[in-house]
């Protein structure tokens, strides 16, 4: 019998199937706005818009919903995106001078972003410096088959497009300087090429702009130079009005100039207009301007210019002009433009662009303008929502809404966008195929500025619905925003603030520390850096009322504390305008004014709970009574007086425990200290558990015991309320919990009147269970189960029934974690049940803790709760409850990622979101079955694209096979290149040859291999097809040409 003794249980099959059926990790999703953005491009005919980031990412966006994201192998910035307008294809420039085709592919009815190609231009041959080939520009053709690359030293070479051939065709400064005038060859170069535009009537015909001011219109049929244009700034960029006869340049003074194209005219010295907006004092350079033409009984010239700001007084600021006749606006930002676009008829037959929106891309937000209403106001973007607007601080979700609670919500929040109009969103391409959420979800963001943003997180764009201020609540020293906002009628530049992102802090103290919402009564619960807990219900109408104020003193006259950190933030006397939302009743101030560190409210009771690093408070916001404080300092924790925000710690006292930290670690063979006077029976509980696992100590990492008096040891990190047994098994009541940085608990128990006693009664709380956990760890969590094990529901969801009613027959149980290891402890005895020990067994300690409902993938009917657990290692593990056997274990976050490990929420159904960036939250999931990620379709047909590029690459072949038959040769460049020329022409057309797997545009060619019979056949076969494939509308061009030849 003693051969079985140590043997392992193997894995059940069973069970493992029905893991599987329940946890799966996917990272599904980037909420928010992409960290450090650096390119734009848009397809005006996908209406498709992507954005390219430092890092090396490529986020394509359409409709709500339609998104894809495209990393480079190497992690280089992205300095230039081109759309190839209606092919689903993207062209990437990053900073390394490489070039990378992108393709939107599609698999089991889901389109996706892949790369499926690269280039590097070669250097000049005799000229060693590869600055000389490094890109400064880029132009697509329009026909999408040609590219145009400047560079910096001043040279145009063209690649063919999908291929990245070069061809033997490059533009130097020595061709372009034999038709400038004498007086302009001065010996100094040209420069960069900094401008490239298409002729927008004469695709043959570019327009090219050096550094130095000079422009040339250039024939790439001829190789001829059709104008010179002279200017004497330094160029910035160049845009074409849309019937090709002027076009516009920018400059580094501030300026722009107006050039008249006239053929009779091959070199002109002077524009025809020259205009510097904001001069005659020096200006910053206009980096980008844009010319639309719209119709309002005449033609109206419309610029968009960004930058041009006069330099003394308005050199860092960051703006962007509209000008359309005498209508003026300049549009002021809070950060740098990155690049902008205009969304307009692109169609050739019409006479005017009429463009409808402008979209501004910034280095921390997306804003949109709309052109087609008087006022030219913002539309709210449904995605791309500037997450950072003010610093995150903390974040706060709740699953399963209520549609009451989420209409109130939104209807509050469109009473604040006032100023936005509701026009349809311009980027819209694509679509969503993702099912629709069965369930509303909120995320709820606490800031900087001490503002709470509301977040429609149900979907794959995370829209914004509503935003609360607590500025309002409390006297600031001033309002910053008064002084940017309030621009006078004669105030020149005429300035208007856009965009809401506030990067500044009116006050560091009005930071928001915590969130507590109650889903079903609509109160919610914001506690701050100073020491503020503001109480709010939800109202649909405006009011104007004081805010009751009470103080806490959670110190209790303790002696030997003096508070050395900040002042309480002083609260408004006399009654404050609120608008509908939010609306706060009470002011619960803690003295002293240090930083919530927990905060919990049971909507049922009437009370919320707060700690700080002094100690934890009960509060009645009905009756606006204190009902207890407790101090949880030890005399040595004098750091807890200092506060965030003060500069007197002491190094010393820091070295000092940092090294008696080492001198403990060292110690070995010593056993811990027996503590001779338990303050509990979970002392008790604890040896017998120590005694019980023994024999797994070598498996196991030991684990020193913190001591009492390390700093900040009296922090509270963790409140919960529960109907639960304390007292005695046969009576169960209110109670309150809170756990400490010192692993101390303390359990009390409440008397609370019934509803109709409220206001008669007040509530009272006794002292009914102290613990002390003997390594001392941090406690994180408390959560209490029913007597099957299950987690108590929230208040009002079992008197609404809507949840079933826990388990009261049964002994209750209280699950304590903390950052070393997971009890669970029978109630009322608090006796030992089981633990996890994940400190000795992972050598990881806990960050953060939450209890999930997995529904299994098979049937909705079978669900299971799990503990999960992230670790300051970024691993996340999730343990069955209350039984704590590990189920499934994955690697999340960077372990180097401390602020994602720090801001990482999870969801009640599985779900999680974390911080990549100031910017963007990574959302994943861990359930199988509930899973948000984005599924779209984009249609792209590129068969046009495909033929041409097989047909060139064998008619290439062909060449270099019979290039010494003149006669078969000559028959091949007819037939191949008026075929070509006939299919640009021609719309895509499917046909049963094409789709035939014997057909040749089926054939993957290699250039470099030799050709085959069978190839020949192939190529032949087709071009005898060619009338019969186009005959329908396309006869009369190709005989055309055939027989022009």
């Amino acid at each position: 019998m003693m051969k079985f003794r140590f043997r392992r249980q193997g894995n059940d099959p069973q069970r493992e199937r029905i893991k599987q059926e329940l946890f799966a990790f996917n990272k599904t999703v980037e909420h928010g706005f992409p960290n450090q953005p650096s390119a734009l491009a848009y397809d005006p005919q996908l209406q498709l818009m992507a954005i390219g980031t430092k890092s090396g990412a490529i986020k394509v966006y359409g409709a709500p919903g339609v998104e894809f994201t495209g990393l480079h192998k190497d992690t280089a910035a992205v300095t230039q995106i081109h759309f190839l307008s209606g092919q689903g294809r993207i062209l990437s420039l990053l900073d390394d001078n490489s070039l990378h085709l992108w393709e939107i592919g599609g698999k089991e009815g889901h389109s996706y972003l892949e790369e499926v190609r690269s280039f590097s231009l070669p250097g000049r041959p005799g000229i060693e410096s590869t600055s000389a080939t490094r890109v400064t520009v880029l132009l697509l053709k329009l026909n999408l088959d040609l590219l145009c690359v400047g560079t910096e030293g001043g040279g145009v070479h063209f690649l063919q497009l999908p291929t990245f051939s070069l061809l033997d065709r490059s533009l130097f400064h020595d061709e372009v300087m034999q038709s400038a005038p004498e007086e302009y060859k001065c010996g100094k170069s040209l420069g960069p090429v900094e401008a490239l535009q298409e002729h927008p009537q004469q695709a043959e015909k570019i327009l090219i702009g050096y550094s130095r001011g000079l422009v040339v219109l250039w024939d790439l049929n001829t190789r001829h130079v059709d104008n010179l244009f002279l200017g004497k700034q330094q160029l910035e960029s160049l845009v074409w009005e849309r019937s090709g006869n002027t076009f516009v340049s920018s400059h580094s003074d501030g300026g722009y100039l107006v050039w008249t194209v006239n053929s009779s005219t091959p070199c002109t010295h002077q524009p025809t207009t020259s205009t510097i907006p904001y001069g005659p004092f020096p200006c910053k350079a206009v980096n980008k301007i844009l010319w639309r033409t719209t119709e309002t009984g005449c033609v109206n010239a419309a610029q968009r210019t960004v930058g041009g700001m006069p330099r003394a007084s308005y050199g860092d600021r960051h703006c962007l002009t509209i000008l359309q006749d005498s209508t003026h606006v300049t549009l002021d930002f809070t950060s740098r433009v990155i690049d902008f676009f205009t969304v307009h008829c692109i169609d050739q037959e019409k006479e005017y662009d009429d463009p409808t929106s402008l979209v501004v891309l910034l280095e921390e937000e997306l804003v949109v303008i709309d052109l087609a209403t008087p006022g030219w106001p913002t539309i709210p973007s449904p995605y791309l929502a500037p997450l950072h607007s003010s610093a995150i601080t903390c974040s706060y979700h709740i699953s399963n809404v209520p549609s009451k609670l989420w209409e109130r919500i939104i209807t509050a929040g469109q009473s604040q966008s006032a100023n936005q109009t509701h026009g349809d969103w311009p980027i819209c391409g694509g679509r969503s195929v993702a099912p629709e959420s069965k369930q509303k979800e909120l995320l709820l963001t606490g800031h900087e500025d001490g503002t709470v943003r509301f977040w429609d997180a149900s979907g794959v764009s995370l829209q914004p619905l509503y935003k609360l201020s607590t500025a309002n609540i409390f006297q600031t020293d001033c309002d910053h925003n008064d002084s940017l906002t309030q621009a006078g009628e004669e105030e020149w530049p005429p300035f208007r603030k856009v965009g809401c992102f506030d990067p500044y802090s009116d006050d560091p103290r009005l930071g928001i520390q915590k969130i507590c919402l109650c889903k079903y009564s609509g109160k919610l619960v914001v506690a701050g850096t100073a020491g503020q807990v503001i109480v709010m219900y939800l109202s649909d109408e405006k009011s104007d009322h004081m805010i009751d104020v009470a103080t806490v003193d959670l110190l209790q006259d303790r002696e030997g504390f003096t508070w050395k950190g900040h002042d309480r933030l002083p609260p408004k006397t006399g009654s404050v305008v609120f608008a509908p939302g939010f609306q706060p009743v009470v002011l619960v101030q803690c003295i002293p004014p240090a930083a919530v560190t927990a905060v919990t409210l049971h909507a049922e009771w009437n009370l919320i709970a707060f700690g700080t690093s002094h100690g934890f408070g009960l509060f009645d916001y009905h009756r606006r009574a204190p009902v207890l404080a407790r101090c949880t300092l030890h005399p040595n924790d004098s750091l807890a007086m200092e506060g965030p925000l003060s500069r007197v710690k002491s190094l010393k006292k820091s070295l000092r425990q940092s090294f008696r930290r080492i001198r403990k670690s060292r110690v070995s063979g010593k056993k811990r200290a027996v503590i001779s006077n338990p303050t509990s029976k979970v002392q008790e509980a604890n040896a017998q558990l120590a005694e019980q696992d023994a024999e797994m100590a070598p498996v196991q990492r030991r684990i020193e015991a913190r001591s009492a008096d390390d700093s900040l040891s009296g922090v509270v990190r963790c409140l919960c309320f529960a109907d639960t047994f304390l007292r005695d098994g046969t009576h169960h009541g209110p109670t309150m919990w809170a756990g400490t940085n010192s692993g101390s608990v303390y359990a009390y128990a409440l008397e609370v009147p019934s509803q109709e006693k409220f206001s008669e009664q007040s509530v009272e709380a006794v002292l009914g269970k102290e613990i002390q956990l003997m390594h001392r760890a941090p406690v994180v969590s408390i959560a209490v189960l029913d007597g099957r094990g299950n987690p108590l529901p929230e208040p009002y969801e079992v008197s609404r029934d809507l949840a079933k009613a826990p388990d009261m027959q049964g002994s209750h149980s209280v699950l304590i974690a903390s950052e070393e290891q997971f009890k669970v402890f029978m109630l009322p005895k608090v006796s030992a049940k089981t633990k996890f020990k994940l400190t000795a067994h992972e050598g990881c300690r806990v960050r953060k803790v939450a209890l999930v409902t997995f529904t299994s993938v098979s049937s909705e009917e079978y669900c299971e709760n799990g503990l999960v657990c992230l670790t300051n290692l970024g691993d996340i593990h999730v343990f069955s409850v209350p039984a704590l056997r590990p189920q499934v274990r994955y690697d999340c976050i960077r372990k180097e990622d401390i602020s994602g490990i720090a801001s990482c929420v999870f969801t009640k159904t599985g779900q999680g979101f974390y911080l990549i960036s100031p910017s963007e939250y990574e959302r994943f999931s861990l359930s199988a079955r509930v899973i948000t990620e984005p599924l779209c379709q984009v249609d792209v047909d590129r068969l046009h694209d495909l033929t041409v590029l097989r047909y060139s690459k064998l008619s290439h072949c062909l060449h270099l096979q019979f290039e010494h038959n003149e006669v078969f040769s000559c028959v091949i460049k007819i037939c191949s290149s008026k075929y070509l020329q006939a299919r640009m022409k021609l719309p895509v057309l499917s046909s049963p040859f094409l789709e035939s797997p014997n057909s040749s545009a089926d054939l993957t060619l290699d250039t470099t291999g030799e050709l085959t019979v069978e190839d020949v056949k192939d190529f032949l076969v087709y071009v005898l097809h060619l009338d019969t494939l186009y005959v329908s509308c396309g006869r009369a061009v190709y005989e055309g040409a055939v027989n022009d030849s």
